[in-house]
């Protein structure tokens, strides 16, 4: 029998109401089929769940699925609020404009709503591993709750991630970029967490700007930096992967070209049987 016709991915809504966040969240669960033991699977928590059918994710996935280039991964995609600006980011440290002070509502409705809403659902006690990724500032906030709990993540992946995210205007005549970035100085000061992985992409077309007048554009400067801090740390090449597209932009195409290679990076191991 074709092997792409056996497997594919079936898609679910639903609406978790968190006590943390005061709304309803819509999620959308991508499941694939012919797993025997749901406790096998992986998960994959990802923030901007809106964009994800925009880039045609489910086909995506049933496509490397179906063809055995990725295992089986349980994928939930996290609808963002009107509140975006203020629940992603950094828990422990509003930006300079004070975006991000919902942060750590955020990372508790992920950790004690999320993840037990969606054991609960699937009837199972963990899964093989839990990795959460993100687009833009929701790559940031990924990053953020993956770093500071790797008790419960292996993979963290970032997206044109919003890694500018700082404590002091630019503008300002003291603002610093090695004191000033809040998720470098996060993972500066912290310390090395065995176990963890990060894939980390941005394209050269991300934006324009350039602060620091080095001929570089601010999201490779601060992707770059961010790669140079966890290896500082002691990750090892192969821990990390960092993905720069030459024609990339700030947009859901390109997140949809580096999706495919983000989930053979992080799930091509674990091959379908």
């Amino acid at each position: 029998m074709n092997r792409v016709k056996e497997l594919d991915y079936l898609t679910e809504p639903a609406t978790l109401l968190s006590a943390y966040l005061m709304r309803g969240v819509p999620v959308d669960f991508y499941l694939p089929t012919g797993v025997e033991a749901l406790s096998d699977l992986s998960l994959l928590l990802i923030n901007d769940g809106q964009d994800l059918p925009v880039m045609g994710f489910r086909q995506l996935l049933a496509g490397l699925y179906a063809t055995g280039e990725i295992g089986p991964v349980l994928c939930v995609g996290i609808t963002a609020g009107t509140d975006r600006k203020r629940e992603y980011g950094v828990a422990a440290e509003a930006d300079y404009l004070g975006r991000g002070d919902r942060a750590e509502n955020y990372t508790r409705f992920i950790i004690e709503e999320l993840i037990p809403y969606v054991l609960d659902k699937y009837g199972v006690t963990g899964f093989h591993d839990i990795a959460f990724a993100g687009f833009s500032l929701g790559g940031l906030s990924a990053l953020d709750i993956v770093w500071n709990h790797p008790e419960r993540f292996s993979k963290a992946g970032v997206f044109s991630g919003s890694l500018w995210w700082r404590s002091k205007d630019q503008d300002d005549a003291t603002y610093d970029d090695d004191r000033d970035r809040i998720m470098q100085q996060q993972i500066r000061n912290g310390y090395y967490k065995p176990g963890l992985k990060f894939f980390l992409q941005c394209g050269l077309m991300d934006e324009a700007h350039d602060r620091n007048q080095n001929g570089v554009i601010d999201a490779v400067d601060d992707t770059r930096d961010i790669v140079n801090e966890l290896m500082k740390k002691g990750y090892r090449p192969e821990d990390l992967s960092y993905l720069e597209l030459d024609d990339g932009k700030h947009d859901v195409a390109t997140w949809g070209k580096a999706m495919p290679v983000f989930l053979k990076w992080g799930w091509g191991g674990r091959n379908v049987k």
